[in-house]
């Protein structure tokens, strides 16, 4: 063999080796390229990455997104609110505001009403997450195979478009709403967030929240309604103004369908037997709700209750515009119903504005006030807001007249005051009540007012004087007693300090002072309380966004005159019902108390009065509808005067009867002034003659001889009313002389000239300017024989303004 290495044989199944390039050793062999339609399909590896990549993106921007979406504020639309005013009982006033909403909280939300809407909206809602993907893939694929438009939205995801973005369908608005809701759910309890859907949903019928639209449905608040109603508004948030049968009766198949949708829904998640679905019926809403616009007395009311909350520093002006509180009144809705209806009764019903140019100036303004309490229990204000927007129970701008005279006599008691002679004041005391003589003891130059149509009374008891409403005897005892204590005692009785022409001079007493009837009626409580005194209130609760109780006031109360000194008052007043000017407040059919009152040139006509449960005032009041002015109403309603006695105390008289119905009549219970229990006698020398008209200016004869304390025999006269006899000298300022001589000055407040004769300011040469009144004298209508007849009188019994000299 040969020793030479023999070439190797390759082992079998192995083809030879192909010599290789330079580093080629590891070189892998080439796929084979797809062809055809294998070209399309990606590969695993595209795909795979495709969905890391996808993924990652999709987290990223979840985070960026939820880190650069912020909750937002509220938009301004949500916040929105109504301010409601309710009556004492709770039923609704009154609302103001563009907005129909009063947010309330959950707690103040029936729980049937959570769960109906619970029911229609979002069963799973305290389960779920704030978003619902499946549901909103659902509700795309439903949307976009025309099976209605969806959206798909949880309550969480709705809420924030409500509250927090705008309605408009965009894809960035629908991305906000998914970043806001996820915060949201994080951020807010699940509890929070229904309160906040039922109180910024759309129910139709302008009702914003569930609490408008209980109130726009049915008439009751959300806390009131049944699992019925509840299913019913909750239906009508899936198409507001479609579902409201009574706007649409044709569509009531198509909303029963939707309320039985909810109903069963209820059953299912077990909110609601099956017993008490299978009795429910479909609870129809009302055809008419409670109004809530201005019109009415509803308009006066707002402002007024505004007014005192901002004035007693109770709510902040710009809060208050802002809305969303609940003011609880004290407002009766029975009485306030009851003074409208007198008013139109007793006075609207009298007037042909076309017949007669004065009865387009009448208007008429009223406050009731519970005596012990201080509470404002109704007003009148005008025939209607919209209409006459000033508000007549508050306004100050009207003489008050004779109903001013109790706050002297009340003085003269409280400060145990004595005549020029030195005799106590009290009800027996007599003063000379002949018309423009000279008062006594007034530094301030000469002031002698005069009487109705300058009649002359004679010597009579501070009683008669005030039955018969003499102006010659009050002045006297202005003066008597001291102007400045007169206004203080009016001011602790409750008239505001800033009282128009509240000023310490003879005239006090006449009445030029401009009170509202709301102040009288404070005044005249005061005295009906026994001398306590507490400032009126119309307000008895007040809520912000039905959650926070709004701190009130506290009401304090305090012994403004003696009891002695208001209850001795009452008696005398109680006289003028009995015999006096007043006795048509009688009709009331209790016991009462009052006196009337008539303003310079017969632009006012008022009575003041009370039980022991209420105490009114009513006014008359004339004013020019195009210029504002102050105007006469002589004429109005066909008679020839408007006075206290007529129309106001009428008014008072079934207000008080139908305000008090079915409560027990109760008496006065005084303590009165030693020697105020005995009546003196009445005059016998005074010249006191029926007239031939009575105060309200009928042309009958009027009667004051049938009884009681004034009543006696008296001599008839020829009907002037007008005959005099000479003053007794006896009363302690009966005098007429003594002043004669004395320089003529300016004259007090309200009047000009102290002058007697016709430079004073009355109608028909009147000289009220020096009594600033024209009601018993220096004038005022009030007089005992009051009257339509005076030298003017009446023609085939037509009216004709009053001679006043």
């Amino acid at each position: 063999m040969s020793d030479e290495p023999q070439p190797q044989q390759p082992e079998q199944g192995w083809a030879p080796r192909q010599p290789q390039a330079a580093g080629d050793g590891d070189a892998k062999p080439k796929r084979p390229k797809r062809t055809g339609w294998r070209r399309l399909i990606p590969t695993w590896r595209i795909v795979l990455s495709t969905c890391v990549i996808g993924l990652l993106l999709l987290v990223g921007g979840f985070f960026l997104g939820y880190h650069l979406v912020q909750i937002p504020a509220a938009n301004a639309a949500a916040t929105k609110q109504s301010n409601v005013y309710l009556y004492a009982d709770g039923s609704v006033l009154a609302r103001d505001g563009e907005v129909n909403r009063e947010s309330v909280g959950l707690a103040r939300i029936s729980k049937d009403a959570q769960h109906a809407v619970l029911a229609a909206e979002d069963r799973d809602f305290y389960s779920e997450s704030a978003i619902d993907p499946g549901a909103m893939v659902r509700a795309g694929w439903n949307t976009a195979t025309g099976k209605g438009k969806q959206s798909g939205s949880t309550i969480t995801q709705q809420y924030v478009k409500n509250y927090y973005l705008a309605q408009e369908q965009t894809v960035t608005r629908k991305v906000k709403e998914f970043f806001i809701s996820i915060k949201l759910d994080r951020e807010k309890s699940k509890s929070e967030i229904l309160e906040g859907y039922l109180n910024t949903s759309f129910f139709g019928r302008g009702a914003y929240g569930i609490q408008a639209a209980a109130q726009a449905y049915y008439g009751i608040d959300a806390k009131d309604l049944t699992a019925g109603q509840g299913a019913y508004l909750a239906s009508l948030l899936n198409a507001p103004s479609q579902y409201d049968v009574v706007a649409h009766p044709e569509n009531k198949g198509a909303a029963e369908s939707r309320w039985n949708y909810v109903m069963k829904g209820m059953v299912d998640k077990g909110w609601l037997s099956a017993s008490e679905r299978a009795a429910a019926k479909f609870p129809m809403p009302k055809q008419s709700t409670i109004s809530t616009s201005m019109s009415g007395q509803r308009g006066y009311v707002v402002n007024i209750v505004k007014d005192y909350l901002v004035q007693n520093e109770i709510v902040d002006e710009e809060e208050l515009d802002r809305g969303g509180y609940r003011i609880t009144t004290t407002l009766q809705k029975d009485k306030q119903n009851a003074f409208v209806k007198a008013v139109d009764d007793k006075l609207m019903s009298q007037l042909d504005k076309k017949e007669r140019k004065v009865d387009n100036y009448v208007r008429a303004g009223g406050a009731s006030v519970d005596p012990k309490t201080g509470k404002v229990v109704a007003m009148y204000n005008g025939i209607d807001y919209v209409k006459q927007y000033t508000p007549n129970a508050v306004r100050r701008d009207f003489q008050v007249g004779s109903t001013f005279k109790p706050f002297v006599f009340t003085s003269a008691v409280e400060n145990h005051s004595e005549t020029q002679d030195g005799d106590t004041i009290n009800p027996n005391t007599r003063y000379d009540g002949t018309s423009e003589r000279p008062v006594k003891g007034w530094s301030g130059g000469r002031y002698a007012p005069e009487n109705e149509d300058h009649r002359d009374y004679g010597n009579v008891t501070v009683r008669e004087a005030t039955d018969k409403s003499i102006n010659a005897v009050y002045a006297q005892m202005a003066v008597d007693v001291g102007s400045d204590k007169v206004m203080q005692t009016a001011i602790d009785l409750g008239l505001s300090k800033n009282t128009p022409e509240l000023t310490p001079s003879p005239s006090i007493a006449l009445g030029v002072a401009t009170a509202s009837p709301l102040d009288m009626a404070e005044a005249y409580a005061t005295l009906a309380n026994h001398g306590r005194h507490g400032t009126y209130t119309l307000v008895e609760k007040v809520m912000k966004d039905g959650k926070h109780e709004v701190e009130l006031p506290e009401r304090r109360e305090r012994q403004a005159v003696s009891r002695e000194s208001a209850d001795t008052t009452t008696s005398v007043l109680r006289s003028v019902v009995q015999n006096g000017t007043a006795t048509a407040a009688q009709a009331a059919g209790r016991p009462a108390a009052g006196k009337t009152g008539t303003a310079e040139e017969d632009t006012a006509a008022w009575f003041a009065g009370y039980t022991p449960e209420l105490a009114t005032v009513v006014a008359v009041m004339g004013q020019d509808p195009k210029t504002a002015a102050h105007k006469s109403l002589y004429g109005a309603t066909g008679l020839a005067r408007i006075n206290g006695g007529g129309a106001p105390a009428e008014i008072w008289a079934q207000y008080t009867r139908k305000a008090l119905e079915g409560e027990p009549v109760s008496d006065f219970d005084l303590q009165l002034q030693t020697g105020a229990d005995v009546t003196a006698p009445p005059s016998a020398d005074s010249s006191d003659e029926p007239g031939s008209g009575d105060e309200s200016g009928s042309s009958e004869p009027d009667d004051e001889s049938t009884g009681g304390e004034g009543s006696g025999t008296e001599t008839p006269g020829d009907g002037s009313g007008g005959t005099s006899t000479s003053p007794g000298d006896s009363g302690g300022s009966g005098d007429s002389g003594g002043e004669t001589g004395t320089p003529t000055t300016g004259g007090p407040s309200g009047g000009a000239s102290t002058e007697p004769g016709p430079t004073g300011g009355g109608s028909g040469g009147d000289d009220s300017a020096n009594g600033g009144t024209t009601e018993g004298g220096g004038g005022d209508t009030d007089g005992a024989g009051g009257g339509g007849s005076d030298s003017a009188g009446t023609v085939a019994g037509l009216p004709v303004p009053p001679r006043r000299q």
